[in-house]
């Protein structure tokens, strides 16, 4: 909703302006152009630069319901940094969501399947892939894992979840 219902009073007369507001235009909020936004990407140890690399971000929110999908091209000057990555979301998840997942996708030398990953109260969340190509056990996504990143890699997350407002 793009904002809160009206408390409504027995008795009150009921026009078409006010049907409008609190019935048609709460409705066509839900199918809104989706915002866009730029995501921080950091780690756990040295965080990463971007460079000459772009990071994109889109959402769109209904209520309590946000989704929000991340798009990163490394280019020839992006750094890497060490750890575990994090992407930015455009909203606090609610302290009490269960984790919630959402699939991911490195395509570098090899295109690698995952899920981004986010915990209760979070504001970023992290990717899991496998961890090589040979050990197929989950790993938290850094600039050796799965694979060494170069110029050109692309990480596409999308994630839906529970913000806190």
């Amino acid at each position: 909703m793009t904002f809160a219902p009206r408390l409504w009073i027995v008795g009150e007369v009921v026009s078409a302006a006010i049907m409008n507001q609190e019935i048609r235009d709460q409705f066509n909020s839900m199918f809104d152009a989706w915002t866009t936004y730029t995501p921080t990407w950091t780690a756990s140890g040295t965080n990463p630069s971007l460079g000459n690399g772009t990071i994109t971000g889109r959402y769109i929110k209904i209520g309590r319901t946000c989704t929000a999908s991340i798009l990163l091209t490394t280019g020839s000057t992006t750094t890497y940094g060490t750890g575990t990555y994090l992407f930015g979301l455009p909203f606090t998840a609610a302290a009490a969501v269960v984790s919630c997942l959402g699939p991911a996708r490195l395509s570098g030398t090899d295109t690698w399947l995952g899920h981004m990953l986010l915990g209760s109260g979070s504001v970023s969340a992290n990717i899991t892939f496998n961890a090589s190509a040979t050990n197929t056990r989950g790993a938290n996504m850094s600039g050796t894992v799965p694979e060494t990143l170069a110029a050109g890699a692309q990480i596409r997350a999308t994630i839906t979840y529970q913000t806190a407002s």
